[in-house]
């Protein structure tokens, strides 16, 4: 049976992107970031492929409002996962049977010095600790596919990103295509450098996913999240199940899809106006 691949793609740790007008679909150059976006994912599609040519591909569109990714442009050989809400948000397709994931154009979690266009899910969050230790979206994502028993084994961003991932994943292949020297600025890969580096990075990931373990997490899960508004912890704590204390809201689940499902209902909850 041909194996199927997750390829999670998010924008700020594309190659070249370095600002929210290149990631915001209201701001002026967010046509050339999801070009770039397009690009990076249909290397990595080819780098799988290049490895193991029967794969079943699927490309989970990660970023804002899951709308970005060009369909027309996307290699033909992949399946794309498009739109919101969705229950596993940016694994959506891991519950479809997904055996790897693979995270492209990740980011480091809010408060990473260095780190190019860092946040944690939203801008209002300012850290997410799972049973005690801090996670961005790369932890998060990460306990969320091991909760499935699917490893991740690639991981493509900027040099912090990357180093995030490597610590909490240590045998997986990670590929940096810039280097931060601020939170909208980098060193930044030609992009068709980047895309070479990610095609030749998701090929050794895929003859090396076997020695890379899915990252488990002890259950009862016990979830805080920090929030930069007080109005915000405010309308988080309407939530059943979850607790207010200052400006972090706390709350357990059983599983990583339960405490997945909780984070995604607080930060829509924290977009709302007054």
């Amino acid at each position: 049976m041909a194996i199927k691949v997750l390829i999670s793609v998010d924008m700020e740790g594309i190659a070249g992107i370095v600002h929210p007008a290149e990631t915001n679909p209201e701001r002026y150059d967010y046509e050339r970031g999801r070009r770039l976006m397009t690009a990076e994912a249909n290397a990595v599609v080819a780098g799988v492929l290049d490895a193991e040519p029967a794969a079943e591909v699927l490309v989970a569109d990660s970023h804002g409002p899951y709308r970005n990714i060009l369909p027309e442009d996307l290699d033909r050989r992949a399946r794309l996962i498009r739109g919101k809400p969705r229950e596993l948000g940016m694994l959506a397709g891991l519950e479809a049977g997904a055996r790897v994931v693979m995270f492209v154009g990740y980011h480091a979690r809010a408060g990473v010095s260095g780190a190019v266009l860092a946040h944690t899910i939203g801008d209002a969050v300012l850290d997410v600790r799972i049973n005690g230790a801090s996670h961005g979206e790369i932890g998060i994502n990460t306990l969320l596919a091991g909760s499935y028993g699917v490893p991740v084994v690639l991981a493509g961003g900027d040099a912090a990103a990357c180093e995030e991932f490597g610590t909490l994943v240590p045998r997986s292949v990670t590929v940096p295509v810039k280097q931060g020297l601020g939170q909208h600025a980098a060193d930044t890969l030609h992009p068709q450098e980047a895309q070479d580096r990610l095609r030749q990075g998701a090929a050794e990931a895929m003859r090396l996913h076997a020695d890379n373990p899915p990252v488990l997490v002890s259950s009862p899960l016990h979830v805080e999240v920090d929030l930069h508004q007080p109005r915000s912890a405010d309308l988080a704590a309407l939530i059943p199940g979850a607790t207010r204390r200052g400006r972090t809201v706390v709350f357990d689940a059983e599983t990583m899809t339960a405490a997945y499902s909780m984070l995604q209902l607080i930060v829509l909850l924290t977009q709302i106006g007054p």
